[in-house]
């Protein structure tokens, strides 16, 4: 009923007047998708230049990567967060190409990041214009795993110091029972947040990276935590940015990708039978074609009648990884219509702004990203495709 109430208002409601870029894109979603793949290969490369572009046409113009190109208002201002975990993705995809140019791009988002942290260890949310300038967890976390990734890679003192005093905060901000309450992001509705797996797995990177000072056992016991909002489908309360009904399939595939990290990290099976029941839920939820709608009830079920692009290939990516952990082929399966359905959506021409980007929504005028493409849509999708390339080219699944 709260979604068809927003529906409702959104269609009577007078809004800015469409662009003839957002009207051109909503009357191609429309007419539905082509009917040929384009492949992963193709996709990653496409991605990886509108990444790219995403950095150079920040309107802030400071190294980050923007927040997305809306086809209402351009190109938005870097985005601290989304720029953090993007940075593992443009080294994997520097080592994999040969290209120093990549190498470049991923130390100036570094570089961006080093310069912009607080003094306590943690980071801003929300677009780095935005108000009120305060440290947050989540952000802090995403962009913590960008950190080690850096420490790792480059061998930098700086990006090190960074990852300590991020890591640290993270750790020393935790509250005893295994959730962050203290410094919540002022861009969401308040309460606890289980998705915060995903900053618990911040932590498990700077463990990989300094071992010994207590991050992945913060990390771990937030994992835990989280565990006790799941229910026996797989099912996560407190797990949304907005509706926790409700939630997107972007903050299931937080979760669920953390607790896999939680259990890459630690070995524990009980991780992995959490993660596993999760996903057995999800498999069921997802249509012959690819489709799964952006939010899911309690029971799975469609809340809502648009895609969350990005949901989609995280989901797709968490999959793969129960796939590579079990053996079990419906993952690699469903997986796969996850990733070709959302590599229908990528433009391969027209509006260059457009061309490689990853909407928020299918169709484009859905709630979630509304008549934008997002940064960390494409970062997720390109991650998603690596990794189905590596399973689909292993023996076992030749």
């Amino acid at each position: 009923m709260l979604q068809l109430l927003k529906s409702l208002k959104n269609q009577f409601s007078s809004g800015p007047a469409l662009t003839a870029m957002a009207k051109a894109e909503l009357d191609a979603d429309r007419r539905g998708l082509p009917l040929s793949d384009p492949g992963p290969e193709a996709v990653i490369a496409v991605c990886t230049r509108w990444l790219c572009m995403a950095q150079d046409k920040s309107a802030s113009r400071d190294g980050g990567v923007a927040r997305d190109f809306s086809l209402q208002k351009g190109w938005a201002t870097s985005y601290p967060e989304t720029t953090g975990y993007i940075i593992p993705t443009m080294i994997t995809l520097a080592r994999r190409n040969g290209d120093p140019t990549l190498h470049e791009r991923a130390r100036r988002m570094l570089d961006w990041c080093v310069a912009i942290q607080f003094a306590d260890g943690g980071f801003q949310g929300g677009k780095i214009d935005a108000l009120p300038k305060v440290p947050v967890t989540f952000n802090t976390g995403q962009i913590l795993i960008g950190l080690a990734a850096g420490a790792a890679e480059y061998v930098d003192p700086r990006y090190l110091d960074a990852m300590h005093r991020a890591a640290a905060w993270l750790r020393d901000s935790l509250d005893p029972d295994g959730c962050w309450r203290k410094h919540p992001t002022p861009f969401a509705k308040p309460g606890e947040k289980a998705y915060e797996t995903h900053v618990a797995w911040g932590l498990f990177e700077a463990e990989r990276v300094a071992p010994g000072h207590g991050y992945g056992e913060a990390g771990l016991r937030q994992v835990d935590w989280a565990l006790t909002k799941q229910q026996p489908n797989g099912w996560f309360g407190s797990n949304c940015l907005t509706d926790a009904e409700h939630p997107l399939t972007h903050t299931i595939g937080y979760v669920l990708r953390g607790v896999l990290e939680a259990h890459l990290l630690s070995g524990r099976a009980d991780l992995l039978q959490a993660a596993v029941r999760t996903g057995n839920s999800l498999v069921d939820a997802i249509g012959a074609d690819g489709y799964l709608a952006g939010r899911l009830g309690r029971d799975f079920k469609p809340a809502v009648d648009y895609v969350c692009l990005t949901g989609s290939v995280q989901i797709a990516h968490c999959l793969f990884l129960l796939h590579r952990l079990t053996g079990e082929a419906r993952y690699l399966e469903v997986g796969r219509k996850l990733t070709a359905f959302v590599r229908r959506t990528v433009r391969f021409d027209g509006l260059e702004d457009a061309v490689g980007g990853i909407k928020g929504s299918f169709p484009v005028d859905g709630d979630y990203g509304q008549w934008e493409y997002l940064n960390w849509a494409a970062k997720f999708c390109i991650d998603a495709n690596l990794l189905e390339l590596a399973l689909v080219a292993e023996p076992a699944h030749a």
